[in-house]
């Protein structure tokens, strides 16, 4: 599969568990780790939207003039983490780390109108989660 003339890898996408579904939809921010094409990495907060599909999108402002929609045009490989304290005493944390690649769009969607023509898709390709049993 290609897009922006790059290549990437078309394998199968790894599933989200019934409890990590539940936990990213409970969620709305979350930080995008790319790779500029100098090796650097650079995270940002993200707005993301799980889908049915089990793809994930992400939408913004400018999109598509963003340093990380250049990194993705560049290298397609991303991170996406979403967590939260739940408690402090005691301490608790839960949270689901994606790996994958981007699916970069650009055309009409239903995010909202506030969000511009852009948007990132996530095909997961590795789930870790962790604190979601007690979810």
């Amino acid at each position: 599969m290609t897009f922006g003339g790059y290549a990437c890898d078309a394998g199968a996408m790894t599933e989200f568990s019934a409890a990590e579904r539940a936990y990213l939809k409970s969620q709305r921010l979350g930080r995008l780790a790319t790779v500029d094409p100098k090796g650097q990495p650079q995270a940002n907060p993200v707005g993301f939207f799980p889908q049915d599909d089990g793809t994930i999108l992400i939408g913004g402002y400018a999109l598509g003039t963003t340093k990380k929609w250049r990194n993705l045009l560049a290298n397609p490989r991303l991170a996406l983490v979403v967590d939260d304290v739940v408690s402090v005493r005691p301490w608790r944390v839960r949270g689901v780390e994606i790996r994958g690649e981007a699916e970069l769009l650009t055309g009409p969607h239903e995010l909202g109108p506030h969000f511009s023509e852009e948007l990132i898709r996530i095909r997961p390709r590795k789930i870790h989660s962790w604190g979601l049993e007690d979810a």
